[in-house]
């Protein structure tokens, strides 16, 4: 049974960030939104802003999410005044492989069955708004509307899929519009999960109701026969797509089981979006609290390269550190260990996995931050491996410091707080400035390379002739100097998922190119990923049940 005894009312939660309850737009009694009054109001505080990141995930969990609410329980169990600001969980994954995304044991949010399944309607919002535009654009090939010189929409050069928040392979590619004229014109389509929907990137990225309505303005459905880009102004879809998402671009306030505050906010995946919360939460959480913890989703070289160089280098903020988290069992996993024995000792297997681990801390070097280890301990860790993993981490320049946050709460992670609160003060005099992996108006290619052979430690990249096309045409229009968005396996440092630890000699391949113009990336489809998940043999949805007393059962791993 979860215990709740340190659950507050939510109107204190928001004193300690300076909030008043005019300053709430209730959800019910424990969770609200973030007044619109507040996305202009000047901060108090000008935050430190700490990354949760983790090495590359592995079947035996990383718990990157835990990691990160425990550190909120430590900072604030030493006195620190610190805020979370959190993805909003998809229920694709909720009901598919992960299960719930709100943390784990005693260091979760509170209420989680909320914030797991419709929470404040957010994500809902995306698809609503993702699937009007989609409806708009096919309805102008329908009736043949015109755009001014550009000509008609062409049905089969629209780009824009359709969008559901639901794990579903059999939508990845399908045939819409039968029945005869009628009922459209028949076409191939796609359905992308919510959360790789642009319209999910674009909020995350939008940080008011004009930076939204410009966005989402951007956003291109197709091309015209002369080959022209049509664009959700063209649709005249803008205005109602804001009104759609009118309460969705506003933050939401919850808290952890120990009343910490916690902002979550937006969810887009890593693996095929930028994979952090919302630019919105984090200059506002900034502005509320000294210290301002988020995570970027998957490994660091997915969602923390993304952090950085996608949404930093747009909202112009820049960490203090990188709290990267990492498993002895994973760390076995990445050294060649088979999962039904990384966890029983192996300091062959742990000390050829750390090169893994030693890969993500080389890029951290690059971007000129401070790196925290932070190593989640299960209890049938071995002493001796711990410390091996210590000293490696030692010997590298990093910090590192245990954390038992999921059995313990906050007094699991005060080691880690007090390592993290000395790292970032330390800073305060000189804060680590922006280095971004390339520059903008680099050629896409050159901008590949640089994160391939950085990040993923790949020897060159590779386009296909479809990328190659793509790019001609989307460069033609004039999007080639945006920065880029990689979409590859989560699994691996290449884009083989099957290529664990520090594959070497690799290649990157493109094999699509698509836009986000709005969202201001263009996203680089590598590998086999997809853009629609699959729900797995054995669905974790088969574990959900809600008991007699409306308690929602199985929504977190090992919720029983």
């Amino acid at each position: 049974m979860t215990d709740t005894s340190h659950v507050r009312p939510l109107t204190a939660v928001a004193a300690d960030l300076g909030l008043s309850p005019s300053d709430l737009i209730p959800y019910g009694h424990d969770k609200a939104k973030l007044s619109p009054r507040l996305l202009t109001r000047p901060p108090t505080r000008q935050g430190r802003l700490i990354l949760v990141s983790a090495i590359n995930p592995t079947p035996a969990g990383e718990g990157k999410t835990t990691t990160a609410v425990g550190l909120q329980m430590g900072l604030q169990r030493i006195g620190k005044q610190a805020l979370l600001a959190l993805r909003e969980p998809s229920l694709g994954p909720v009901f598919g492989v992960k299960g719930g995304g709100t943390g784990g044991g005693r260091a979760s949010l509170y209420p989680a069955d909320d914030i797991n399944l419709h929470f404040t309607g957010d994500l809902h919002a995306i698809t609503t708004a993702h699937n009007l535009l989609a409806a708009l654009a096919d309805n102008a090939v329908y009736y043949r509307q015109r755009f001014g010189d550009k000509g008609e929409l062409d049905g089969r050069q629209i780009t824009l899929g359709r969008a559901l928040d639901m794990n579903d392979r059999f939508l990845r590619r399908c045939v819409i519009g039968l029945g005869g004229k009628a009922h459209g014109t028949p076409r191939e389509a796609r359905f992308d999960i919510t959360a790789a929907s642009e319209v999910m990137a674009v909020l995350a990225l939008s940080t008011s109701y004009e930076d939204l309505k410009s966005r989402l303005s951007r956003i291109v459905v197709g091309a015209t026969e002369s080959g022209q880009p049509v664009t959700a102004d063209d649709l005249q879809a803008t205005g109602a797509m804001v009104a759609v998402l009118r309460d969705a671009l506003l933050p939401n306030l919850v808290q952890t089981l120990e009343g910490g505050p916690a902002l979550v906010h937006c969810g887009p995946f890593a693996n095929i979006a930028h994979g952090c919360s919302s630019a919105l939460a984090t200059r506002l959480g900034l502005g509320m609290a000294d210290y301002l913890i988020t995570e970027a989703g998957f490994g660091f070289d997915l969602g923390g390269e993304k952090f950085l160089d996608l949404k930093c280098r747009q909202l112009g903020v820049w960490p203090r550190l990188v709290v990267l988290v990492a498993t002895l069992r994973a760390l076995k996993l990445h050294g060649g260990a088979k999962l039904n024995s990384a966890s029983k000792p192996d300091a062959s297997a742990l000390d050829r996995g750390m090169a893994h681990l030693g890969q993500h801390l080389r890029s951290l070097h690059h971007f000129g931050l401070p790196a925290v280890v932070a190593i989640n301990v299960f209890p049938d860790d071995s002493e001796r491996e711990l410390q091996q993993l210590e000293a490696a981490v030692t010997a590298q320049g990093a910090s590192v410091a245990r954390t038992t946050a999921f059995a313990q709460g906050g007094a699991g992670a005060e080691t880690l707080a007090q390592i993290v609160a000395s790292v970032a003060e330390r800073t305060d005099a000189a804060p680590p400035q922006p280095q971004f992996l390339y520059d903008l108006d680099n050629p896409f290619v050159d901008k590949l390379g640089k994160v391939a052979r950085t990040v993923y430690g790949a020897a060159d990249v590779a386009l296909t002739t479809t990328a190659h096309k793509d790019l001609e045409r989307l460069t033609g229009w004039g999007y080639g100097n945006l920065p880029i968005c990689v979409a590859k396996t989560q699994l691996s440092l290449s884009d083989d998922p099957s290529r664990v630890g520090v594959p070497t000699g690799h290649t990157l391949t493109v094999r699509e190119v698509r836009l986000s113009a709005g969202a201001g990336f263009l996203v680089a489809l590598t590998g086999e990923i997809v853009t629609m998940p699959g729900l797995p043999q054995k669905p974790a949805a088969w574990n959900i049940s809600l008991t007699d007393s409306g308690h929602v059962r199985g929504l977190m791993q090992n919720d029983g």
